[in-house]
């Protein structure tokens, strides 16, 4: 079933004692706005875990199967979209084996069958015009990069290991290594949702309830050493009574606001933070929902 209504989201997620999304370009260190010390998390980081989620309840499996995960080659997947929908005859390779469409035209019954079998792909879009050309998907789900409530302190921790890999090696001192965690940090995202997008790509109300069950659960199953503790902390969803909206999105943000608690000077948990929801006069047309 298509969707009739757009909504707009407020992500609430925290991190303690954890690195939320290093930076490979400044040693793997937190993410930050220079100019205000506030933590920063990717759109892209948050979309990896939204797949992972996915991938992971879904075993991969059609409608589910993910277009952009680890060690994927993503033009063979365009080839077998030729394939299926019966147009193997439009593909060619070259010397070295690889595979090209023919033309410079897309081919539209590709694009739909890859959003049709690719959860990714009809959420968040993909350009597929690379190699063999399938043209390229908006995808209606788009999220913001995520911001600390409060400026972060990225601390750097020596550590060391005690093994040794080669044999040579049992004499020399242990190996000594870096390790970068934020001791407490909330962050803010936002998330925008166009019903006009999702009956393009086929993004359906069972893949919106499957996006908020992922929104809401994704950092369960995201568990390891560098992360430390993280948690989606709240999901607030405006819903549209229209496919168009019926009100703002950034008015309706600013009805959510977070604070810290009187006589809070260091956040260290998310009991530390006040969430105020202004639910009173809401536009006509739009509802407000509690996901978590």
């Amino acid at each position: 079933m298509s969707l009739e209504n757009r909504y707009d989201f407020v992500l609430l997620f925290d991190v303690k004692d954890g690195n939320p999304n290093g930076d490979p370009d400044a040693g793997n260190l937190p993410r930050v706005d220079a100019e205000t010390g506030l933590g920063l998390v990717t759109d892209v980081s948050l979309k990896r875990k939204v797949r992972n989620y996915v991938g992971l309840v879904k075993e991969e499996q059609p409608p589910y199967e993910i277009y952009v995960k680890e060690k994927a080659i993503l033009n063979l997947e365009h080839v077998r979209a030729y394939r299926e929908v019966g147009d193997e005859e439009l593909l060619e390779q070259d010397k070295k084996g690889h595979w090209a469409s023919k033309g410079k035209a897309s081919n539209e019954k590709a694009k739909r069958w890859l959003c049709e079998n690719f959860f990714d792909i009809r959420t968040f879009g993909a350009v597929l015009s690379t190699g063999v050309n399938c043209g390229q998907v908006r995808g209606p789900v788009q999220l913001t990069f995520a911001r600390s409530i409060d400026p972060i302190f990225a601390q750097e921790h020596s550590i060391t290991r005690m093994a040794v890999t080669k044999e040579e090696d049992l004499e020399k001192e242990r190996t000594m290594g870096r390790k970068h965690t934020v001791p407490y940090g909330l962050y803010r995202a936002h998330g925008f949702i166009s019903a006009p997008l999702a009956g393009q790509t086929g993004f359906s109300e069972d893949d919106l309830e499957l996006l908020w069950e992922a929104l809401a659960n994704m950092f369960e199953h995201d568990r390891s050493a560098a992360r430390g503790e993280m948690a989606t902390r709240g999901l607030y969803v405006f819903k549209h009574a229209s496919k168009l909206g019926s009100a703002h999105a950034h008015d309706l943000f600013e009805r959510i606001t977070i604070n810290r608690k009187e006589g809070v000077t260091v956040p260290r948990g998310f009991g530390d933070y006040e969430v105020s929801v202004d639910e009173t006069n809401l536009p006509a047309g739009v509802a407000l929902i509690r996901k978590c």
